[in-house]
């Protein structure tokens, strides 16, 4: 970093009176993982890095190559609004992950995002994600989360149904307070069920946004006395959690998804990177659906995609291109729900869109029924097909797509592998509470 930028960064940190730095990262999990420096650290941190232990980190590296180094990016400095003045006030880089040679680690989430957005600007294209999160909100009793729901409020409904009115308007200022461009905010379908939507951007700053947004709803719940989580099917019978993700390739300032004399106003561009998502979607499941719970909402009825097929307008498809035009031209994949690590997820679908633009993948026929209502002949018939059912299924769709698992290298893949199977195992192992109910007392 220049050493006039890193002398404004450290005039900032004293001029906010910061006086903890906390340096984020996230492990393969997508887990959010921090060591706190003081601010006489800041210079060390913005020229040399600040070292740390990367055996202990999921995903990361062997106890005999544990040394790792973490590096700010200065874009992404912002205070913790919740940490007030008197109590000492904190501020937030997220970093990237180097090794000692002064090489990035290749295990690294948020580098292998930046490795695929490069490649794609060897084309001209910028890739926009406008992620759309869902999280539940349950009361705390005696100091421990709970599955009580906290409000009894339905899509849109507002306050006194709405109790966690006051929380997401917390939120909404927080996240205000670090940047954010927030949209929407508003209860969703399920009880307890809140949404809060921040505007798009480039898709490292969104992972990163994802990343924030989660450590701030979870931080600012548990202020209130509440759990937020955004685990994907928390309670049987009401709908999951998802993360719908809008995605646009835009060229030299402007969208190239957009064609106003094309059928449905819908570039080639923008056709065959729905043909390559499509195409590789079924990898891409492990990486946006990454825990056994996750294949809990991937199931029909509950608003959750899960034919592989794509629509203009309906809302039963996988692949939906919402009705604005022009810039706002877009894609929605439906499938990623909040646990999934962002970066590894664009990561993904950027590839796979590319793979389709660059090798003028077509997509199926555009899906105007609603794909639910059909019946399985008539899904056989029609080529539509299904995601995986299970995170050991979709976890073996990844392992034979050879272009993502060029993309996320043999290092991640290896461990993605490794933990699905240890996931698995323990699964398949475990006595869960609908096996007493169904067999205890017959047999």
């Amino acid at each position: 970093m220049p050493a006039d930028e890193v002398s404004a960064l450290l005039e900032r940190i004293e001029r906010d009176n910061v006086k903890f730095i906390r340096l984020q990262f996230s492990d393969l999990l997508g887990q959010p993982k921090n060591v706190a420096i003081p601010p006489v650290q800041a210079e060390k941190a913005l020229t040399d890095g600040i070292s740390f232990d990367g055996s202990s980190i999921e995903g990361f590296a062997r106890i005999e190559e544990s040394d790792m180094v973490l590096k700010p990016d200065p874009a992404t400095y912002t205070l913790l609004p919740w940490r007030k003045e008197g109590e000492g006030r904190a501020a937030r880089f997220i970093c990237d992950v180097y090794m000692p040679n002064k090489k990035p680690f290749e295990g690294d989430p948020r580098y292998i995002l930046k490795q695929v957005i490069a490649d794609a600007a060897k084309d001209g294209f910028e890739f926009n994600t406008g992620p759309e999160l869902e999280f539940f909100l349950f009361k705390m009793i005696n100091g421990r989360p709970s599955l009580e729901f906290q409000d009894r409020g339905g899509y849109f409904d507002l306050a006194p149904t709405d109790l966690a009115e006051d929380v997401r308007r917390d939120i909404v200022l927080a996240l205000t307070e670090m940047g954010f461009v927030v949209e929407a905010s508003h209860h969703e379908v399920a009880e307890s069920q809140h949404e809060i939507d921040f505007k798009y951007g480039p898709a490292l700053q969104t992972a990163d946004n994802v990343v924030t947004f989660k450590f701030a709803t979870k931080t600012i719940a548990l202020q209130r006395g509440l759990h937020a989580t955004f685990m994907a099917k928390p309670i049987y019978g009401i709908n999951g959690s998802g993360m719908h993700t809008n995605c646009s390739l835009f060229k030299d300032g402007q969208n190239a998804f957009y064609d106003p004399y094309a059928p449905l106003e819908l570039s080639e561009t923008a056709l065959h990177f729905i043909g390559g998502v499509l195409k590789h979607v079924r990898g891409i499941t492990r990486l946006a659906n990454p825990t056994i719970n996750s294949y809990k909402r991937l199931v029909p009825g509950y608003e959750a995609p899960v034919y592989i097929s794509w629509s203009a307008s309906n809302r039963t498809a996988l692949c939906r291109v919402p009705a604005p035009r022009g810039k706002s031209t877009r894609m929605e994949l439906r499938s990623p729900d909040p646990t999934c690590n962002p970066y590894l997820t664009f990561a993904c679908i950027l590839a796979a869109g590319m793979d389709g633009v660059r090798n003028r993948i077509e997509p199926p026929a555009s899906t105007k029924l609603n794909i639910f209502e059909l019946t399985e002949a008539e899904r056989e018939e029609a080529g539509i097909h299904t995601l995986p059912g299970t995170l050991l299924e979709a976890n073996q769709y990844l392992l034979e797509d050879d272009l993502l698992c060029n993309v996320l290298g043999r290092h991640v893949v290896e461990n993605i592998d490794r933990i699905t199977k240890m996931e698995w195992d323990s699964f398949r192992t475990t006595v869960h509470p609908w096996e007493i109910d169904r067999y205890f007392y017959q047999h």
